[in-house]
């Protein structure tokens, strides 16, 4: 599968806003945001009139980098979303924040949702007792997700779960311990940070 790998930073000043793909570096002055808050490229720092379609464009290319996922994979979820009871941009965002390596990065369990599937791949973790491997996984309530007892040794893991560990976890997750961890419910629209106006998505994939 066909995955970004420039330079994320780029993504957030393409997007005017920080997506938080770097992880720590994000919450610091050394953020490109911070430093140069116009888009990349020799025409970045140009006005430009935005139309109804772009507007519609930049919030689903947001989501996506937002999230990580590429252009079919985010159609699928759309298709998913449409079928399920509720509002569409609702469900839409509900799915992706259902992902395992999103609930990995909302555990502090990983400093990025990049390295968050960086360690599901490399099987770090366990849904219900079981290795997973596939960072996109869709979790449901009442599934427990726990760090494998032979990566609890790994420098690796002490230093993402040192670094994170005051980081405050979304209220749909219940955070047993340093290493368990479990899905209390799908979140609410009100309990999902993503900065993004997810019917601006449906209208755009409604066209």
């Amino acid at each position: 599968m066909a995955r970004y790998t420039g330079a994320v930073c780029k993504l957030c000043r393409r997007e005017g806003k920080k997506l938080f793909l770097k992880g720590e570096r994000c919450y610091t002055q050394k953020c490109a945001i911070e430093r140069r808050s116009y888009a990349p490229g020799q025409h970045g720092q140009s006005r430009k009139k935005t139309s109804e379609y772009g507007m519609q464009l930049r919030a689903k290319q947001q989501a996506r980098r937002y999230y990580g996922i590429n252009e079919s994979q985010f159609r699928k979820y759309f298709a998913m979303a449409e079928r399920k009871q509720g509002k569409t941009g609702e469900n839409l965002l509900r799915i992706c924040e259902s992902r395992l390596d999103n609930i990995v990065y909302l555990l502090g369990w990983a400093n990025s949702r990049a390295e968050g599937r960086q360690l599901v791949t490399h099987n770090h973790y366990l849904v219900n007792g079981k290795k997973v491997n596939i960072p996109s996984i869709l979790l449901r309530a009442g599934d427990v997700i726990t760090v494998k007892e032979g990566s609890r040794d790994s420098e690796k893991i002490k230093a993402v779960l040192e670094t994170n560990g005051s980081r405050p976890v979304p209220q749909w997750l219940d955070k047993t311990s340093n290493y368990e961890a479990k899905v209390v419910n799908l979140p609410e629209r009100d309990q999902i940070a993503t900065p993004v106006e997810e019917q601006l998505i449906v209208e755009f994939y409604s066209k």
